[in-house]
């Protein structure tokens, strides 16, 4: 489950997707309970509601009410997504850089000038050159290096098999998190401390929104080739269409 912009200014339609099957089951207006809830109640029958077995989402509060609303033992069922937590903890990294960079820069220190994608870049996705050339920067004793550091040791929860496991990796995590003196991080870490139960379902339904940020790319691609939509029907249509896994060919 996830949203879609539909025009500026925080317009948005709720996105609900099959991952197995890749693709669209229910697109509503807004980004409510409500939306959500007409999916449950009118999308599915009761029946079929009980025999969800996981459901990836981010921490939006009004899906995961309408999810404990209508679908029976949801808080096992409930898995936040791994990639919307990195996200999380990749904005309190930049919001560490943005507040480092401008200190630095009164005293003439210009060591984190056009770095900005470089905190926020996956190890693995630098080339071996790039990497050597960050490194000088992630071993300082620079606050957004500490910041980083958290953000990257963060990524070993999603590897545990068993929760205990992972609740004391965590723990640790969140004490270290939370004695760093750097405040966006000791906040994220607190709102992840909040939603770990429905975090840590992961480790026993191993799906993300993978998929839905997928046909995400593919709801984009279709607003861009039509310039924009005014109507916001002819845009869940076309979301339908596209994205719906219809069978087109004559039979």
């Amino acid at each position: 489950m996830d949203e879609k912009s539909f025009q500026r200014r925080h317009d948005y339609v709720t996105v609900v997707s099959d991952l197995a099957g890749a693709r669209v089951l229910f697109v509503a207006d807004d980004r409510k309970r409500e939306s959500l809830e007409a999916f449950w109640a009118l999308g599915l029958t009761a029946a079929q509601r009980a025999q969800v077995e996981a459901i990836a989402m981010d921490m939006w509060e009004p899906y995961v009410q309408a999810t404990r609303a209508q679908v029976p033992d949801a808080d096992r069922k409930i898995v936040f997504d791994r990639f919307h937590c990195a996200k999380h903890l990749n904005e309190g990294v930049d919001r560490v850089r943005r507040v480092e960079h401008r200190e630095l820069q009164a005293r003439g220190d210009t060591r984190l000038t056009g770095t900005k994608y470089a905190w926020l870049r996956h190890p693995d996705r630098f080339t071996r050159a790039a990497w050597r050339a960050f490194g000088a920067l992630r071993n300082s004793t620079l606050k957004v290096a500490r910041a980083w550091a958290l953000k990257e040791t963060a990524a070993d929860l999603w590897q545990y098999r068993y929760v205990g496991a992972a609740r004391k990796f965590f723990r640790h995590w969140y004490f270290w998190a939370t004695h760093s003196r750097l405040r966006p991080m000791i906040e994220k870490a607190r709102m992840l401390k909040t939603h770990l139960p429905n975090i840590l379902t992961y480790l026993r339904h191993r799906i993300t929104n993978a998929t839905a940020e997928g046909l995400n790319s593919k709801i984009q691609w279709i607003r861009y080739t039509a310039r924009g939509f005014r109507n916001r029907e002819n845009f869940k249509t076309a979301i339908y269409f596209h994205c719906g896994g219809l069978d087109l060919y004559p039979h």
